[in-house]
């Protein structure tokens, strides 16, 4: 503790105003005690239509944040769908090259299966297999088949006494599947069953 009197007085003085803030505080309350409680009433009350507005505006940020949601998984899901059959248009204009060399492929093999032209012609539709194969594209069964719509198209029907109704009888054009969509479908006679 100091003696000097000059800091004696500052300190004084600073201990007289703390004390003149604190008696003038103290007296103001002392003064108005109904509008302290009043105040801290009301700022723990908050009126009924700013809490409905409150409401309103937190459900719509909710209601934002779940199309938000649901925007980000369909963006994603297309993304996907575009990358996994991005070839589609491609496979599907080869279909019927595929066909038709096919059936030159079968007429080799009538002439001849010793031949240098089918040997040749078959190892190309190996390839062919093969590159469908690579993209995810099965052959559709059809033979011995129970007709199926929504993978046959029945261009006719007639009787057959070995085939039981309903069944595929033959299949004149082959169908094709990418994953699990329909390129094409297999054309198909179905069979009406035995003739009474």
């Amino acid at each position: 503790m100091t003696n000097d009197p000059e800091e004696q007085t500052s300190a004084d003085e600073t201990l007289e105003d703390d004390t003149v803030v604190e008696i003038h505080t103290d007296s103001e309350d002392a003064a108005n005690p109904g509008e302290a409680d009043s105040a801290e009433s009301g700022a723990n009350e908050v009126p009924e239509s700013a809490e409905n507005e409150l409401d309103k505006w937190r459900n719509l940020a909710h209601r934002n944040q779940a199309e938000l949601e649901n925007f980000r998984k369909r963006m994603a899901r297309d993304k996907m769908d575009a990358i996994q059959y991005s070839n589609l248009g491609l496979l599907e204009e080869l279909l019927p090259i595929i066909d038709n060399f096919e059936m030159g492929l079968t007429a080799a093999k009538n002439e001849s299966e010793e031949s240098m032209i089918f040997q040749g012609m078959n190892m190309v539709f190996k390839q062919m297999q093969n590159f469908l194969t690579e993209h995810g594209v099965e052959t559709i069964e059809a033979d011995n088949q129970t007709f199926d719509p929504n993978l046959h198209e029945a261009l006719e029907q007639r009787h057959d006494d070995t085939v039981p109704e309903g069944d595929v009888i033959q299949q004149t054009r082959r169908g094709y599947k990418c994953k699990d969509r329909l390129l094409r479908a297999s054309n198909v006679v179905v069979s009406k069953g035995p003739e009474a």
